[in-house]
């Protein structure tokens, strides 16, 4: 299949990635959200990562406008109806997804790819909603997407052979490294990464050491680029949690357990960077 199309279903942090790197590999997209306030977000964002681009000399100015030409932004999810693939990539959560893949299921052409861009949940069940249950896969993208190189391709159990291929070439089409899972809870990313991040809470928790203590034994001694309370505080503490219990739920096993000391700041609001505060204080 010869995905020249594609919609995007949400436009925050990953949405906007994913539509910019699409369009800046040549593809049409439309960018939809739920309201005016957030795709202009959105649209904006792409525009100012783009600019950065320039400014570094990796992308001309000329390549900029057409990318940003490519892009259409819309606030109807009806205006996925002529894509080759569409992306959805709004909130962690089953019962959401499920209502959007059951309505894509229902608006786009028979033989368009719908694809989740989760970290954790199932594809298997996503795909349940829909009557297209051989065309949903998984396509995990990392943070930031115009940046990484890593695509995440997860099979649900009856993603057919076609879907996986045309969406492994695509990948490639956007420069990425796609890497096939199967459909296990946390696929291979989150459930190597999580409990990482879930044991060096832990270790805060307990006063094995400071949090600047604990980034720098994982950056100096196992050569990580970023300490994983950093990590954390980027993907956002909410996130962590969330994917913990996806993990804790799915697998039920006690190793999985998400450390007191995370629920905690996720409940006093200590999100991370997008907060102002996680395990680190952004307020300056």
């Amino acid at each position: 299949m010869n995905i020249q199309k594609v919609a995007v279903i949400g436009g925050g942090t990953m949405g906007n990635g994913i539509a910019h790197v699409c369009a800046q590999f040549g593809r049409q997209v439309t960018l939809i959200e739920v309201a005016d306030a957030p795709l202009k977000k959105a649209l904006a964002t792409i525009d100012k990562n783009l600019g950065r681009m320039v400014e570094k000399g990796k992308l001309s100015a000329e390549d900029k406008a057409a990318t940003l030409g490519r892009i259409t932004g819309s606030l109807s999810v009806q205006d996925a109806a002529g894509a080759d693939l569409v992306v959805e990539a709004v909130v962690e959560n089953l019962s959401v997804k499920q209502k959007i893949f059951s309505e894509l299921d229902g608006i786009c052409k028979p033989d368009a790819i719908l694809a989740s861009n989760t970290s954790t949940i199932s594809i298997t069940t996503i795909a349940a909603s829909t009557k297209r249950a051989g065309q949903v896969i998984g396509m995990h993208f990392m943070n930031p997407v115009p940046l990484m190189q890593l695509i995440e391709v997860i099979r649900g159990l009856a993603t057919n052979d076609a879907t996986h291929a045309a969406v492994v070439e695509f990948s490639q089409a956007l420069g990425k490294t796609p890497i096939t899972v199967n459909d296990y809870p946390g696929f291979v990313a989150n459930r190597v990464l999580l409990p990482m991040i879930n044991e060096a809470v832990y270790a805060l928790m307990e006063g094995v050491a400071d949090v600047e203590s604990i980034d720098g034994v994982m950056k100096l001694g196992m050569n990580h680029p970023m300490g994983p309370l950093t990590l954390a505080d980027f993907i956002g503490l909410d996130v962590c949690l969330a994917i913990l219990e996806v993990l804790h739920d799915g697998l039920g096993d006690s190793k999985y357990r998400p450390c007191p000391l995370l629920k905690k700041y996720v409940a006093a609001g200590y999100l991370g960077r997008k907060s102002g505060r996680g395990f680190y204080n952004y307020a300056s």
